[in-house]
């Protein structure tokens, strides 16, 4: 792994994570290959294809602006390994941090995250992504 593949990475997860709190759906969900698929411990099936995976996070989107809360997400303590035949595989913890509108902020949600990065023409894009909230049951 070279110091300009973490970059990459980290960089294209500061993007990818601003578009979401932004709720840039849409461009959030371009960061996932057409045939990705986003698992979490917190779901009983996988939301697997961009559609899919696009629908979710506009029905999360909206349901917190509905409930005026507003999510900031933070992702650290990352790990890269590039395999040989291309694939990045990534690690993180992340932090939700959720806002109500005049309110506090405070931690919602713990978790760690495993992607599977791959490139389509020359960008990263999330093959397989794994999120485990750590209040809940692996």
């Amino acid at each position: 792994m070279t110091g300009s593949l973490y970059e990459e990475v980290q960089h294209f997860y500061g993007r990818q994570m601003r578009h979401l709190d932004e709720g840039e759906v849409t461009e959030w969900a371009a960061t996932f290959t057409e045939d990705g698929v986003f698992a979490a411990n917190a779901r009983p099936h996988p939301q697997e294809g961009r559609a899919a995976i696009e629908q979710g996070a506009r029905e999360a989107a909206q349901r917190l602006a509905d409930a005026g809360i507003r999510h900031r997400h933070w992702l650290g303590m990352l790990e890269v390994a590039a395999q040989p035949d291309g694939l990045v595989l990534a690690k993180t913890y992340a932090l939700i941090v959720a806002t109500p509108k005049g309110g506090p902020a405070a931690v919602h949600l713990s978790c760690s995250c495993e992607d599977q990065l791959v490139r389509v023409d020359g960008e990263l894009k999330v093959r397989h992504r794994r999120v485990h909230r750590d209040d809940l049951p692996a």
